[in-house]
């Protein structure tokens, strides 16, 4: 606009001194003339600008756009708007989605790594063990009777461990690609969880530790797979038993709310720091001083156990005080 109002400026002086100096032409022609220069101008200035905007600005967009441009059409840049004030505001979008993307591959990588080192850790245990057992026995040890037997028994055992692990890495691979199918039915939670007790009542009874109901229930009818859930229940009562206080209790609580039921798992153990809490249902995450890896387990439970809730399209929490205990909360759909 400017640069057209100078030459506007510029062919009126001009005239002006020709009128002057050579001959005489009517005021009227002179600002006309000099109206219809400048509003050519412009539009040559306009289109020009325009232009070559829309040249260099295309490639910005070429760069940021997700979108494939296939035609010239699919992009325009209209001079009526505040054309560099956009490309800041999509560059500045660009930029905080490709940092978005950046940190979460950083985590990606970073659990990554971490889970591999876990991994390696859990599987290099039992194998060792497996080793040592199995030099034994060939440096003499499988002639003595009284060496023998026990440690192929000890060697069974770091192998049925291994392949817990193996196990468990399977179906939590299979549960993160909803692979398993659910045989969601109706059934008294009540029952279930009274048959899990019972299972596990033997691993409660080498610590003194009590499994009760907070009180006496009338059975309560929830629709989910019966089989998974059982499971859930007992990767949560081993947990409380494997990590509860000596001579302590585990106890079930059920909380019947509008469309679903809340049932509670909660022990009197030791307790889970706050900030830890987060990453309790990681894979292979343990709070070391607290769980560790003398208590066995795959250190897969707790990350099968959410997925489990989570392909029911329910939650589960957990919530722990230092030296109190902590209580592991999921909901169910009502039967």
């Amino acid at each position: 606009m400017a640069t057209s109002a100078i030459v506007v400026v510029i062919v009126w002086v001009l005239l002006f001194l020709f009128c002057k100096y050579i001959g005489e032409i009517d005021y009227l022609y002179i600002f006309l003339f000099g109206l219809l220069v400048g509003g050519l101008s412009f539009v040559i200035h306009f289109i020009s600008v325009e232009r070559f905007l829309h040249s260099r600005i295309k490639f910005i967009y070429r760069a940021i756009r997700k979108g494939k441009m296939t035609r010239e059409t699919d992009f325009h840049i209209s001079m009526k708007e505040d054309v560099l004030r956009n490309v800041t505001v999509e560059a500045k979008k660009f930029l905080e989605q490709r940092n978005t993307e950046i940190s979460k591959l950083k985590e990606q990588e970073e659990f990554r790594r971490e889970f591999l080192g876990n991994l390696a850790h859990e599987l290099k245990t039992p194998v060792f063990s497996i080793q040592g057992y199995i030099l034994t026995l060939l440096e003499g040890g499988l002639e003595d009777e009284n060496v023998n037997r026990l440690f192929l028994e000890r060697a069974s055992k770091a192998v049925d461990r291994m392949t817990g692990i193996l196990d468990d890495l399977d179906e939590i691979t299979k549960l993160e690609a909803d692979k398993i199918k659910l045989l969601i039915k109706r059934f008294d939670i009540i029952d279930l969880a009274k048959d899990v007790m019972e299972s596990l009542d033997f691993l409660a009874k080498e610590k003194n530790i009590t499994l009760r109901f907070a009180k006496k229930y009338d059975p309560i009818y929830v629709k989910a797979d019966r089989g998974k859930i059982g499971q859930v229940l007992t990767n949560l009562i081993k947990n409380s038993i494997s990590y509860g206080s000596e001579n302590g209790e585990t106890t079930i609580r059920l909380f019947p709310m509008e469309d679903t039921i809340l049932m509670e798992v909660a022990d009197n153990g030791a307790g889970i720091e706050e900030e830890e809490l987060p990453r309790l249902f990681e894979r292979f995450y343990r709070v070391e001083k607290s769980r560790n890896r003398h208590e066995g387990g795959s250190g897969l439970g707790l990350s099968i156990v959410k997925h489990i809730i989570e392909s029911h399209g329910q939650t589960i929490n957990v919530r722990s005080t230092v030296d109190v205990g902590s209580t592991f909360s999921f909901t169910l759909e009502k039967g």
